[in-house]
């Protein structure tokens, strides 16, 4: 790595939230309170036993030991033999916040067919449940998906809504006694859950819900409790948690849109959304999930179409999740299926249309973990998340543990003075928040005409980017600039697993030409893509240096004033074995030499086997829009001490 200078030292540290700064016009509630804001590691997408995706893959870990995972407590997990796990997970570094999201659908149906004492246990669903967990995976989540209820549940679904009651009460039990809300603040925990919705074609709608304090519904809003439609959650939110009586508030975070066919979020002419529906979308989705077990929704890639060859990062197979079991329905993966930039473009289009952007969307990773272990997310070492229901089977098999195409999983980064949830979830809300595919890198970035050139030599970094700009997540002054400070610093690893240098800093701009066109560049602005970074693919050794920290000042050169864009940072990691990889060369795979294939590992050397990565993160980004539609968006104000949304 290469050495810091002692003001670079400063910038890092400051960047990573270490550097105390006073904060006399807050009141802390933590003994390691900043005003400039800490950065903090988390999972909001875990799924545990009370998940029918998760419990048919028998696993049995609940919420409580779910979040005694994230906070570094071992973790036993399946395959199960005489009721004696035979795998144990335990993280290297504890989480800071986690958020356990079981499936709001099935949730009742799972628990009737896990009592011995329900009336349903003897059924034939519930027989099928227990002695046929594979098929019950896919009759009971194709009734769900088809906006149904299984028969067990008697008239209007309700038998099933109230046996849902009590896995609920539990996992709000175990969000309650996990969260520290002493002045250590060591944890953060969330009451959640995953509204698990599908298209008319079966393409994916999925949502976690995420709730402020623990003044939450009685029962989840489900899929099956809806219309069938996105915003039927919103109204239901709006009913049972934003108007009722108490404390209730509520985020929602679209996750797996590269499974969405599009319908995720619906494009302009598509689509009759209105200016009513735009504002509950504005209201309750300000965060889309990009990294994660199942794959990366932030840009497309076709090899010699897409000129960002970093898009072709963990994008899978298909374009729909039910491509994968059924071949007659799979869909191939398309540029406007849901990812990310043509997300972000949309919005644009819509903010000239109806005078609301819908799709102000910041960026954060999780894992969707169905193992209930928030925040495994090493390459080395994995274990499989069993997201597409089935048992990882590689222990028994000297396999692969997981499907080819699936990886480790993505981690929530938040910038917030305090690990404290109204801390934590004001900054989702903001969107000072980032996506990472799994490493602790370090990001932070402050954008405004006003960012001196020189700020990547200051000592107080952070102060001076919120005195004279705004952080990820906000929206410029009409007519200001474009200046953009990004900083960030490698992930320093652990002792047993240390980290990877950064290859490069880079900045992606989108924007819509005045003739309708959608356009986007990238800009590397710091670094080096050519630095002769390798790995041998023969023991996964790397070689090659590259960077400790990377820090630049960039001003847009064709910037105009009228034109509406967005702007995100991404920081790069030099080339690393991806899991898949390291199974490979530990098994000693040849592919050469055929005898060395042994049964389970015949994908190490299939042509779509990608034996590299290179992880990454993107900051949530920054908008500029022309003077006349400013006033119609959120803007965050300038504040010496730390920042403040209006």
């Amino acid at each position: 790595m290469v050495a810091l200078t002692p003001p670079a030292l400063a910038v890092l540290l400051l960047t990573a939230g270490l550097l105390a700064v006073n904060a006399a016009q807050a009141e802390p509630d933590c003994l390691h309170f900043n005003q400039a804001n800490n950065l903090y590691w988390g999972d909001l997408h875990v799924h545990t036993r009370y998940s029918l995706d998760a419990s048919t893959q028998d696993t049995r870990t609940t919420p409580a030991q779910a979040y005694g995972f994230a906070r570094g407590a071992p973790l036993a997990i399946q395959p199960w033999i005489d009721g004696v796990a035979q795998r144990r997970l335990q993280l290297q570094r504890p989480l800071d916040f986690a958020a356990v999201t079981d499936h709001a659908e099935l949730l009742g149906e799972v628990a009737l067919c896990t009592d011995p004492d329900s009336y349903a246990h003897g059924s034939l669903y519930c027989r099928t449940f227990r002695n046929f967990p594979r098929a019950a995976f896919f009759i009971f989540n194709t009734t769900a998906a088809g906006g149904g209820r299984l028969g067990l549940c008697g008239e209007n679904g309700e038998r099933c809504r109230e046996a849902a009651r009590e896995p609920w009460s539990d996992i709000r039990a175990a969000a309650e006694a996990a969260n520290d809300d002493t002045e250590n603040c060591s944890f953060t925990s969330f009451v959640a859950y995953e509204w698990t919705g599908a298209s008319e074609s079966l393409a994916n709608l999925h949502r976690n819900v995420i709730f402020r304090t623990a003044d939450v519904p009685s029962v989840p809003h489900s899929f099956v409790d809806g219309d069938g439609t996105v915003d039927s959650l919103f109204r239901a939110l709006e009913r049972d948690c934003l108007q009722a009586d108490g404390d209730c508030d509520a985020l929602v975070i679209p996750h797996n849109s590269n499974l969405s066919d599009g319908a995720m979020f619906p494009a302009p002419g598509t689509s009759a959304m209105g200016q009513e529906q735009a504002q509950r979308r504005r209201r309750f989705e300000t965060l889309m999930e990009v990294y994660q077990h199942k794959g990366a929704s932030e840009c497309f890639f076709q090899s010699g179409v897409t000129e960002d060859e970093l898009c072709a990062f963990e994008q899978l197979p298909y374009g729909t999740f039910s491509g994968k079991f059924v071949g007659w329905l799979s869909k191939p993966v398309k540029p406007d299926a849901g990812f990310a930039r043509a997300v972000l473009r949309d919005g644009l289009a819509y903010a000239g249309q109806l005078s609301v952007n819908p799709y102000e969307l910041g960026f954060i990773g999780s894992t969707d973990t169905h193992l209930g272990a928030p925040g495994a997310v090493s390459e080395t070492g994995y274990a499989g998340h069993g997201g597409a229901g089935a048992p990882a089977s590689g222990e028994q098999t000297g396999g692969l543990v997981d499907d080819l195409e699936f990886n480790p999983g993505g981690l929530a980064a938040i910038w917030a003075p305090q690990n404290r949830r109204d801390d934590l979830f004001a900054a989702l809300r903001r969107r000072e928040v980032y996506a990472s595919s799994g490493p602790r890198i370090t990001l932070r970035l402050f954008a405004g005409e006003n960012i001196g050139a020189e700020l990547c030599e200051a000592t107080d970094f952070a102060e001076q980017g919120y005195r004279e700009g705004v952080p990820m997540g906000a929206v410029l002054a009409a007519g200001e600039r474009v200046r953009i400070a990004v900083a960030a610093a490698a992930d320093p690893g652990t002792e047993q697993s240390p980290g990877v240098d950064l290859q490069r800093l880079q900045i992606v701009k989108g924007w819509i030409d005045e003739d309708g066109t959608p356009r986007e560049r990238l800009f590397d602005i710091a670094g080096n893509p050519d630095n002769g970074a390798d790995v041998d693919l023969a023991s996964c050794r790397p070689h090659g240096e590259g960077f400790s920290q990377l820090c630049s000042v960039w001003q847009d050169p064709d910037f105009s004033a009228g034109t509406a864009a967005y702007y995100y940072a991404r920081a790069v990691e030099n080339p690393r074995c991806r899991w898949s990889q390291q199974v490979c060369v530990a098994n000693g795979v040849d592919c050469a030499r055929p005898s060395t294939i042994a049964d389970g590992l015949e994908a190490c050397c299939s042509a779509e086997h990608r034996p590299l990565i290179q992880e990454r993160a993107i900051s949530s980004p920054v908008w500029h829009y022309p003077e006349a539609a400013t006033s119609k968006h959120q803007a965050t104000t300038r504040n010496p001490t730390g920042p403040t949304t209006q």
